[in-house]
């Protein structure tokens, strides 16, 4: 068995990463700030874009960048929750993806409403539903990522 503090070694990424989207979630992960840095870019990128086709573009690259922090943030659920049960052997399990998808969800509702209180935010429920599916692609790309290199996510390798 583990020691408490081996055990709350890999939870400290957790709460470091939860930091990051929670300062995201702040006026400085706004769109109008965002958008300063996004626009210019694909402009040069595309330099005869229309204006509806560059809100939509970076409508789309705002929405991927939930899907990506959510699924970042349910892999490193994942792992701690993993590295924190002494079960040898295969390591994929459904309650422990469940609980990681589950975390990250609720995370995702707390920092909606979080937003909602942010004078250049809004707190939106296609928001919660986007984030909870990036972290169920996470845990897809962990499970499919077993399922390539058998045995090489159960709770032995992962330590």
């Amino acid at each position: 068995m583990q020691s408490k503090i081996q055990i709350l070694k890999h939870w400290w990424i957790v709460l470091a990463w939860a930091l990051v989207i929670f300062g995201a979630s702040s006026d400085t992960g706004s769109s109008n700030r965002t958008s300063r840095i996004i626009d210019p870019i694909v402009r040069f990128l595309y330099p005869k874009i229309s204006e509806a086709g560059l809100s939509a573009t970076v409508f789309l690259i705002r929405k991927a960048a939930h899907v990506t922090e959510y699924a970042i943030l349910g892999v490193l659920l994942w792992r701690a929750l993993r590295r924190g049960l002494p079960i040898p052997g295969w390591s994929w399990e459904r309650k422990t993806a469940a609980v990681a998808w589950s975390l990250a969800t609720l995370y995702a509702a707390t920092d909606e409403i979080h937003q909602s209180f942010v004078p250049s935010r809004t707190g939106q429920i296609q928001d919660v539903l986007i984030d909870s599916g990036g972290a169920a692609l996470g845990l897809l790309l962990v499970f499919l990522w077993c399922r390539w290199k058998v045995g090489s996510c159960s709770s032995n390798a992962a330590r």
